[in-house]
């Protein structure tokens, strides 16, 4: 028997260190190639971990919470092929004190880490093949964390549940079917405690950074968006297979041509250079309620895409931030967010900027009101446009300017699709 020291691996896009979400182990477990061992989270997106081979567990490094940095120990095992394994001496140095990473971010984001083993490391591609899984023959079930979590508090063996995703991944809707068991059903404890990690506790840390850092000023304005309603009625109408247009994808790219007279508002600010960097191009981020919390998946070049492909990458990315499937770059690059509640959306927000932007337009539920029309009463859809912007970069006035001319191209919805003059 030897020891094989599996390391944190290296995920990529400049990470250093990766938190311990839940452990899917205990030592003494005797576990299989392949078999999820732990849920680990980057600044971006959570990741299952496979173990890279077969063997009984001797330790684990950390705590549900913990940040590991790359290169790390992360777990022990003990496996009968000697020649698998890294010599111990080699690979079982000391790493440096998971505390000490967590209080000193900006420390270990200098530091270059240093390059893991390959015999012990678990490579990117290996890390990406666990966030998207396929039909495994060691006969582990397949869910996203989310589903594991909602399985788990409603008492149900995932292994009884039968998977309608790809290569059988049980998907949220497989548990609507499924009994809960007594236990889940009884009442619980007056108080649950619940550790602020994983993408709440990166939702806690930027949220509390960006309103502590960022002087926000609001801007709220009411639109009439009966003509844009109108509009998509009729292009759902004609649609001929293609899933329906909502609000959304209109104002995306009404914002995209309003954005060329306001480049002030897409741009994002390098507190370490002390730089605003503006952007011709437009990645708007999409604010999504996930189970896991909030996550905006990035829609690329969205000056270049007509509403019909605005809307399917919408729904795309949308649906795989909500089942954990979206890419580590697929949830960032912003350079301006949109949040939409919908028909929860109220009658005014207060969006918080999601930095380094410096902008963030809010919209708030569309509802039929009385309105009055040259001296008549009228029924008119009437939506509120709740926005924040950064107002060291973004004047008063720029940031009226700019919500008065979306809400003009949103009124009368036919400019969205006029060429812009070349003169």
């Amino acid at each position: 028997m030897s020891q094989y020291i599996f390391k944190m691996p290296d995920l990529g896009e400049g990470t250093v260190e990766a938190e311990i979400v839940a452990w899917h182990v205990k030592v003494g477990d005797e576990v299989t190639e392949d078999k999820v061992i732990a849920e680990i989270m980057t600044d971006k997106a959570a990741v299952e971990v496979p173990s890279p081979v077969t063997g009984r567990i001797v330790s684990l490094n950390g705590s549900p919470g913990d940040k590991i940095p790359v290169g790390a120990p992360l777990i022990v095992f003990e496996t009968a092929a000697a020649g698998e394994a890294a010599p111990v001496a080699e690979t079982a140095k000391p790493a440096a004190p998971v505390a000490a990473a967590s209080s000193a971010p900006s420390a270990a984001k200098s530091a270059k880490p240093m390059p893991p083993p390959p015999a012990t490391v678990a490579s990117p591609a290996a890390a990406a093949s666990a966030a998207t899984p396929a039909p495994s023959s060691s006969g582990r079930v397949m869910a996203s964390p989310a589903t594991r979590r909602r399985a788990h508090e409603a008492g149900i063996d995932l292994a009884s549940v039968s998977g309608s995703g790809p290569g059988g991944r049980i998907l949220r809707d497989d548990l609507q079917s499924v009994p809960a068991s007594p236990a889940a059903r009884l009442p619980v404890e007056e108080t649950t405690e619940i550790k602020v990690i994983g993408v709440r506790r990166v939702i806690a840390e930027r949220m509390s950074e960006a309103k502590r850092t960022i002087p926000h000023f609001a801007y709220v304005e009411e639109v009439d968006v009966t003509e844009l309603e109108s509009l998509r009625q009729h292009l759902n109408s004609k649609a001929e297979g293609r899933s329906s247009l909502t609000f959304l994808p209109f104002v995306i790219a009404a914002l995209a041509r309003v954005l060329e007279s306001f480049p002030q508002c897409n741009a994002l600010y390098d507190a370490a250079r002390n730089t605003i960097v503006r952007h011709r191009s437009v990645h708007v981020g999409v604010a999504t309620q996930t189970p896991d919390g909030l996550k905006v998946p990035v829609v690329r070049n969205a000056q270049a895409l007509d509403v019909w492909e605005l809307g399917a990458q919408i729904r795309s990315l949308s649906e795989r931030a909500r089942n954990n499937q979206a890419s580590r770059n697929e949830l960032m690059g912003s350079t301006i967010t949109v949040t939409s509640l919908g028909k929860l959306g109220g009658i005014a927000s207060t969006p918080v900027i999601n930095a380094p932007e410096v902008a963030i337009i809010g919209l708030n539920k569309a509802v039929e009101r009385p309105v009055v029309d040259r001296g008549a009463v009228v029924v008119r859809r009437i939506m509120n446009l709740s926005s924040s912007f950064d107002h060291r970069f973004v004047d008063g006035y720029d940031a009226a300017a700019m919500i008065q001319s979306l809400k003009e191209m949103i009124e009368h919805p036919a400019t969205i699709f006029i060429p812009k003059s070349k003169s």
